[in-house]
C-alpha cells in the first residue's frame, strides 16, 4: 500500500453499515487519484486491524469493491486497484422496475429490502418443507422428479378446492391449474384471453411487475386509480366504454402496493360494470391467506363464470417453491391447460409435493394464523415509526405485509432511494407501480422487513 494517510475509522453509531463506510472511503481515495491504477491495497488482515473491526468486514468491503471494478482479486498477493472505471457505481443508478426485479434478489442487495414482496427468512415456514422433505420414500422422490401432471399435483389441487369452499368460492378440480407462481397463472390467463393489440385493464398503482409482462406480449394498458375502497367504479366504466378492453385485473385482498382491501359495495359495483360491457376479471389474490376468513372475494360474489381467481402460496410458506394455481371456468381451464403445455409441459412435481404435504399436514392454517399475528403486530410498528419519522400513511392496513407512505413535504425519490442504497437500505418507491412509470411521493414499505431501527434513523435523519 503505498498512501501514508491512515484510512477511515468507521464510526459505529452511524446507521450506515461498516462495509459501505469503509468501502467509501476507499472508492473517494481511488476516484479522486490518492490511490493510484496498480497500487495494492492493505492485506484484509491489516486493514481490519487499522480501522478496527473484522477480517470477514473488511473482506466482505473488497468483494463489493471489486464488484464495482475499482480493484481486482490477484489471488494470494491481494487487492490491487484497477478503476476508476468509467461511472460505475456500486448499485444501478436508474431506479426503475428492472432495477428492483434485478437487485432485490441479488445475494448483494441491499442488507434491508424495505421495499420488497416476499417474508424474510424468518417467517418462512422451513421446518414444515423441511418435514415434507425428509418423509419422502426414495420411491416417492423418483416419482417427484419425472414429468407430472399438466394440471398439477392431484393432491393439491383437492386441497385447493376444499380451501376455496371455505370461502364460499365454488370449482371443481378441473378447473384448476397448477403454475409456477402466481405469475405464470396471469401470464396463461391474460395470453388465453387477448391477443395482441388488445388494451388490459389494470390498476393504478398496482403489481409492478405486471406491466412490463404485458408490455412483453404486446398488449396495450390502461389503467383503473386504485381508491381505498378499490378500483375507482367511475372510471372503470369510463375507460370502459373508451377502450372496450377484454380483461381487467384487479387485487382485491391486501391489495399491493397499499395494503387496502376492497369494500363489498366496491365489489358488486366492479363486477356489475364488467358484466355489462362483457370484460372478464382476472382477481390476483395472492395475499388472500393473509387475510381473515371472513374477507369477502370478487370470485366469492361473482363466481367463476365471470371472474378468474388466481392464487399463490409464495407469500405463506416461502416464494422458491414457486407454487402458484388459477381457478376458473371450465372452457377457461381447457384453455390455459392447453397453453400451459405449449409452453413448458408441467410444473415442478416436488414443490407440488412439498405444498399438498404441509397443506395436508394439520400444521398450515396453524403457519397461517400465527402468521397473520405476526404480520398484524409488525404493521402496528412499522406504521406508528413511520409516522414518527415523519411520513404520512396513505391507509392504516388491517394486516398483510404493505404500508404505502410518503413524507409530508415533495421529495426527489429517485435520488433518495439511490442516497438509501449507499446505506444498504432498498427502497421502492411509488413510481415502480405505476403504469409507465408516472412520478409518485409514495412508497412501498413491507413491514416484515422494514421493522428495523436502522431504517428509521435513515428516515429520520433523511433532510439532513
Amino acid at each position: 500500500m503505498t498512501s501514508s494517510s491512515p484510512f477511515l475509522n468507521p464510526d459505529r453509531r452511524n446507521p450506515k453499515p461498516l462495509v459501505g463506510q469503509i468501502g467509501q472511503d476507499i472508492e473517494d481515495r481511488i476516484r479522486s487519484g490518492v490511490l493510484r491504477r496498480g497500487e495494492r491495497l492493505p492485506s484484509i488482515r491489516r486493514m481490519a486491524r487499522q480501522c478496527g473491526v473484522s477480517t470477514i468486514t473488511v473482506a466482505n468491503t473488497y468483494l463489493r469493491l471489486a464488484t464495482a471494478g475499482l480493484p481486482e482479486s490477484r489471488g494470494t498477493r491481494g487487492y490491487f486497484v484497477t478503476g476508476p472505471a468509467p461511472e460505475t457505481p456500486m448499485l444501478q443508478r436508474s431506479i426503475d422496475s428492472m432495477w428492483l426485479l434485478q437487485h432485490a434478489y441479488e445475494d448483494e442487495a441491499p442488507v434491508i429490502k424495505a421495499g420488497c414482496g416476499w417474508l424474510p427468512s424468518d417467517m418462512l415456514f422451513t421446518s414444515a418443507a423441511q418435514r415434507a422433505l425428509t418423509g419422502l420414500s426414495t420411491q416417492k422422490l423418483a416419482s417427484m422428479l419425472e414429468y407430472g401432471n399438466p394440471y398439477g399435483h392431484a393432491g393439491l389441487r383437492h386441497n385447493i378446492r376444499q380451501m376455496l369452499a371455505r370461502r364460499d368460492i365454488g370449482c371443481e378440480e378441473s378447473s384448476i391449474i397448477l403454475t409456477h407462481g402466481a405469475s405464470q397463472a396471469l401470464e396463461l390467463a391474460v395470453r388465453c384471453l387477448s391477443t395482441r393489440g388488445d388494451t388490459i385493464l389494470v390498476e393504478d398503482p398496482g403489481y409492478c411487475n405486471l406491466y412490463p409482462a404485458l408490455q412483453a406480449l404486446g398488449l396495450q394498458i390502461a389503467s383503473i386509480p386504485r381508491l381505498r375502497d378499490g378500483p375507482c367504479p367511475e372510471q372503470l366504466e369510463r375507460i370502459i366504454r373508451q377502450y372496450q378492453p377484454r380483461l381487467f385485473i384487479t387485487t382485491s385482498i391486501l391489495h399491493n402496493p397499499t395494503g387496502t382491501c376492497s369494500t363489498a359495495q366496491n365489489m358488486h359495483d366492479v363486477l356489475r360494470i364488467a358484466r355489462q360491457n362483457n370484460v372478464t376479471v382476472i382477481e390476483d389474490d395472492i395475499f388472500l391467506d393473509l387475510a381473515p376468513n371472513g374477507q369477502q372475494t370478487l370470485s366469492q360474489l361473482g363466481g367463476l363464470k365471470t371472474v378468474i381467481h388466481i392464487g399463490s402460496f409464495s407469500k405463506t410458506i416461502g416464494p422458491g417453491l414457486r407454487v402458484g394455481y388459477v381457478a376458473c371456468d371450465p372452457d377457461t381451464a381447457q384453455r390455459i391447460l392447453r397453453q400451459k403445455m405449449a409452453s413448458n409441459l408441467t410444473t415442478a412435481p416436488l414443490n407440488e409435493e412439498i405444498v399438498h404435504n404441509i397443506v395436508s399436514s394439520g400444521l398450515y392454517h396453524p403457519h397461517l394464523a400465527h402468521l397473520r399475528e405476526s404480520l398484524m403486530r409488525a404493521q402496528a410498528r412499522v406504521c406508528a415509526r413511520l409516522e414518527q419519522v415523519g411520513m404520512q400513511l396513505y391507509f392504516h392496513p388491517a394486516g398483510g405485509m404493505f404500508a404505502w407512505a410518503r413524507f409530508r413535504e415533495d421529495m426527489d425519490v429517485r435520488a433518495l432511494a439511490e442516497r438509501a442504497c449507499s446505506y444498504d437500505i432498498m427502497l421502492a418507491p411509488g413510481h415502480l407501480f405505476r403504469p409507465d412509470e408516472q412520478p409518485s411521493q409514495w412508497f412501498r414499505f413491507n413491514v416484515a422487513h422494514a421493522d428495523n431501527p436502522r431504517l428509521f434513523a435513515f428516515l429520520e435523519n433523511i433532510k439532513n
